[in-house]
């Protein structure tokens, strides 16, 4: 028996375990980042102004009167809260999370709630961007239209702009998806046994390359099936054009 032939089923074994793990990391991430990016893309579209009385004051030609009277607290802070997410690697983040804590003399952060933490807050910043995009590409005489109907903010959003909005995102949405299928890869940075980090293990234990190309065919099928599904997404929707 060839040294790949003993390997093959304990490697398989070990990947389809480290599977079950990543799967947990991918649905785990969208249950809670889904309905995150939702509520972050509405903050980022708030018009609240607290100081908007003020307005009038401005006509002196005081522009410091006009700045603050237009000044957005929400809108503004959960704007730069995505632009930090957004801008810094997915992996400081994790480090962040999973090593921050234990630094700073902070005991007891279970290593995969902290993996959770990171990928909830990152893909949630995400989302909401494509939430955002989605919601403003719906035509403002739609909802100019519901007004006259007399429908309330609440049935505009459920009943005429929400399935809009979903065909716009199926796109952006599924290209998110599968980059999450890959990035639970790096989990195993904080000692999170997925699939790469099982497939490294037999690499440097047993002096052979093949598993790390094995693991690929597990992301591979994932994300076709990830695919799969979103075309049918997609055409279900298609009556929208």
């Amino acid at each position: 028996m060839s040294k790949f032939q003993e390997l093959f089923i304990p490697v398989t074994l070990s990947l389809l375990e480290g599977l079950g793990v990543t799967f947990k990391i991918f649905t785990l991430t969208l249950l809670f980042a889904l309905p995150l990016g939702l509520i972050i893309s509405f903050g980022s579209m708030s018009k609240w102004a607290p100081f908007k009385f003020l307005n009038g004051l401005h006509k002196n030609g005081n522009k410091l009167i006009a700045i603050i009277s237009n000044f957005k607290p929400i809108s503004f802070l959960i704007r730069i809260l995505v632009w930090v997410i957004r801008g810094t690697p997915l992996m400081l983040q994790l480090i962040l999370f999973g090593l921050g804590p234990g630094l700073i003399g902070i005991k007891g952060m279970n290593t995969f709630v902290a993996v959770m933490i990171a990928f909830v807050l990152n893909y949630a910043c995400y989302f909401s961007e494509i939430f955002r995009g989605g919601i403003e590409a719906v035509p403002r005489g739609q909802y100019e239209a519901c007004q006259v109907l007399g429908m309330t903010r609440t049935q505009t959003f459920f009943k005429v702009v929400l399935l809009q909005v979903v065909k716009h995102i199926i796109p952006p949405m599924g290209n998110e998806f599968i980059t999450l299928v890959k990035d639970t890869a790096l989990a195993n940075t904080i000692m999170i046994y997925e699939i790469t980090w099982n497939a490294k293990r037999f690499m440097a234990s047993k002096h052979v390359l093949w598993p790390l190309f094995y693991s690929g065919i597990f992301y591979l099928l994932f994300c076709g099936i990830l695919t799969v599904i979103f075309r049918q997404f997609e055409k279900k929707l298609s009556y929208f054009d």
